[in-house]
């Protein structure tokens, strides 16, 4: 199996395996007692501790052990949205922050409608690549703003974010910013100024189950979990020193590894970006080309099923991700996708692992033509959607594809606008939610215009009008 999904977890690193064995036989007390097992352990604890700031370019009393990335958020931001209370309740993010920041502004809502006020939050727009715009963000921010979050660069495109301008606008503010960093520490450095950074473990080749709570100094911070003395008080429960050991030991042998196997894996993601454009037809490569994380490609096939396509190269022996509805438990196509404007039908998320053999990218390419053909090959067998005469209100070519999933309303789409004139309006009736993402994406990438979508009693109508 080839493995592409480094961007969910990266394969533990061989020294982080080696100290987390040793550390189970010399770190295994408790490190807040003061008899040899618990000093031996905490000597170790605090080794970690001082490695993972000198890496980061922080105080080692800012950095605090969580047991996850996603913990490492939840608790990043409700501990300064409770230590500013006095401020206001406004956030503001980005539009395609990882989910546990959307979630936890969601939850801080929730709590401050139980407390009788108002927390809005505000999602700042990205442009078709993926990335805010600096003037945007400043403009987003109030008076009443207590805190801002930015993700260091995108989890699913590999698009980099502007944190350095993000920064100097929430100084200028008053607004503390916090940096969700979890596909960047240990790959790239983070720009300074922001005032708290999470990050997680898994991601840069340490265990699962470690994540990274920075807080400088001079942050207001009030931990809003029940009053704990470990962790500088902002981190409830019982330290797993091995992991935190191997996390450490991972980050320091990642952070001198990167450069030289960073820069390679650059160049093959290069060589698919190029490659996947030139022998797939009808593919949107999306994210930014250059001024991106250097181990993660996203596109999207048009007219394919999202979880065949998955399947199929499972079967191939690659494993590899998607941000497809058609993937989707919920059906919902990725809110990274639908923020960016760009198709999600058929979308794979390929992330190399360092030490990745170039061979096996050679592979992939070889085999996703053919794999792609043969999907689409399938669907296009399948009985099509009834055309249906126009209500009253429409006119031209209506497509009945409710109950049909994704690609078929696309497809159909697709078919039916080369059997009619220039300037005709073709209607999609449509019930499948990533339809109201797809089909605009679809005009975008073939030159129609996307009139409007209209709600219905059952599912949307999407108007196209035919151009060339």
């Amino acid at each position: 199996m080839a493995y592409f999904d480094a961007a969910s977890t990266e394969p533990l690193h061989p020294a982080a395996k080696a100290a987390f064995l040793s550390t189970l036989d010399e770190g295994w007390a408790d490190p807040a007692r003061g008899y040899y097992d618990g000093r031996r352990a905490r000597m170790l604890l605090d080794a970690a501790r001082e490695t993972v700031a000198s890496v980061l370019g922080t105080r080692s009393d800012e950095v605090s052990f969580t047991t996850s990335g996603t913990q490492a958020v939840h608790t990043g931001m409700l501990g300064v949205l409770a230590g500013r209370r006095r401020v206001g309740a406004h956030v503001v993010v980005g539009a395609v922050e990882h989910s546990s920041v959307l979630h936890a502004a969601d939850t801080h809502a929730a709590l401050s409608e139980q407390r009788g006020t108002v927390a809005e939050i505000t999602r700042t727009r990205v442009d078709r690549t993926g990335r805010l715009d600096p003037a945007a963000f400043a403009s987003a921010l109030r008076s009443d703003t207590a805190l801002a979050c930015v993700q260091s660069a995108n989890h699913e495109v590999g698009t980099v974010q502007p944190i350095a301008e993000v920064a100097e606008v929430c100084r200028r503010a008053g607004v503390p910013l916090l940096v969700d960093a979890a596909q960047s520490v240990g790959r790239m450095p983070v720009p300074d100024g922001w005032s708290v950074l999470t990050a997680s473990a898994h991601k840069w080749g340490g265990p699962a189950g470690v994540g990274l709570l920075v807080v400088r100094k001079g942050t207001r911070y009030v931990s809003p979990l029940p009053y704990d003395e470990r962790e500088a008080r902002r981190v409830p429960g019982f330290e797993n020193v091995p992991a935190i050991v191997a996390a450490a030991v991972a980050l320091g042998a990642a952070t001198t590894e990167s450069a030289d196997e960073d820069r390679r894996i650059f160049g093959l993601i290069d060589r698919v970006r190029a490659r996947v454009a030139e022998t797939v037809p009808d593919v949107e490569v999306v994210g930014d080309p250059v001024d991106r994380l250097p181990h993660i490609l996203t596109f999207s096939c048009l007219y394919v099923d999202g979880e065949a396509l998955l399947t199929e190269l499972d079967k191939a022996g690659f494993a590899v991700s998607s941000g497809s509805s058609c993937t989707s438990s919920t059906l919902t196509p990725s809110h990274v996708l639908e923020a960016m404007g760009v198709l999600s039908q058929g979308n794979i998320r390929i992330s190399l692992p360092r030490g990745v053999a170039e061979a096996e990218v050679d592979r992939f390419l070889a085999l996703l033509p053919g794999l792609v053909a043969k999907l689409r090959a399938v669907v296009a067998h399948e009985p099509a959607p009834r055309v249906a005469a126009p209500a009253p209100e429409e006119s031209g070519v209506v497509v009945d594809a409710l109950g049909r999933r994704c690609p078929i309303p696309v497809i159909e789409l697709a078919k039916r606008i080369l059997d009619v004139e220039d300037g005709t309006l073709v209607t999609v009736l449509s019930d499948d939610e990533a339809s109201r993402l797809d089909i605009p994406a679809w005009c975008e990438m073939t030159g129609h215009e996307f009139v409007r979508a209209e709600a219905r009693v059952r599912g949307s109508a999407y108007v196209v009008r035919r151009h060339g």
